[in-house]
């Protein structure tokens, strides 16, 4: 694993350089994840892009990268300047209301589409708090659905 991530670090400091950033990312292991953080620069909405289009497009990149060079899969979660943590922070936030909604009223609650690491989350805070979820829907419509015990 740790050269997968050496080449994703190397391979993403390139990409920057490519647009004339020339900047040390920081690349590390957490849970069979390679996380790559991306500091923060001028070019932040450019790298993000509008909603996250152009961060995924990179992470996808990256994946596809390290899958060519006969890597291991691995998940990989680009970040740049903190945004997707920052997003994850504030859906957290939210998620307490609608736990509290299903907890109160006995119904199943379904959520707006949300990506992968987002349904994760609610998921893993779901069940933190007693109740049950699944995710529904394919493609861009895939949401998650909590849903009390039975």
């Amino acid at each position: 694993m740790e050269e997968s991530t050496a080449y994703a670090k190397k391979y993403i400091e390139e990409v920057l350089a490519f647009f004339g950033l020339n900047l040390a990312v920081e690349a590390e292991v957490d849970e069979e994840v390679i996380q790559i953080d991306i500091p923060s620069t001028h070019l932040n909405n450019h790298l993000i892009g509008p909603n996250a289009t152009t961060l995924r497009a990179l992470q996808g990149l990256l994946a596809t990268a390290l899958n060519h060079q006969g890597y291991a899969h691995y998940r990989i979660n680009l970040d740049v300047a903190g945004y997707k943590k920052q997003r994850l922070e504030r859906l957290a936030g939210r998620a307490g209301p609608w736990i509290q909604e299903v907890k109160d009223s006995g119904q199943p609650k379904e959520l707006s589409p949300m990506n992968p690491a987002e349904r994760r989350l609610i998921h893993r805070l779901a069940a933190d708090n007693g109740l049950t979820s699944d995710s529904a829907g394919v493609g861009r419509d895939r949401h998650v659905v909590i849903r009390p015990l039975d």
